[in-house]
């Protein structure tokens, strides 16, 4: 794999609820990169207060933050 690409094995979860602009964004984008994500309705969940958060591997990450997706993306 070259240094800097994302990892296709990196398991990716975006959770979002419907109405959110900045989720439906965030997914235009992943798929624009050709990136995996499972998307997991978050309206119900008490854990999760603010949306989108992109969970990679473990690691949460709130809001649309393309460097730090990218960074956790490549580095595991």
């Amino acid at each position: 794999m070259p240094k800097g690409q994302p990892n296709q094995s990196n398991d990716v979860k975006v959770y979002s609820t419907a109405t959110c602009p900045y989720c439906h964004a965030l997914m235009d984008w992943l798929d624009r990169e050709g990136i995996s994500y499972q998307e997991i309705d978050a309206s119900n969940m008490s854990d999760i207060e603010v949306v989108p958060v992109t969970e990679i591997n473990g690691r949460r990450i709130v809001g649309f933050d393309r460097v730090a997706i990218k960074d956790a993306l490549t580095h595991q």
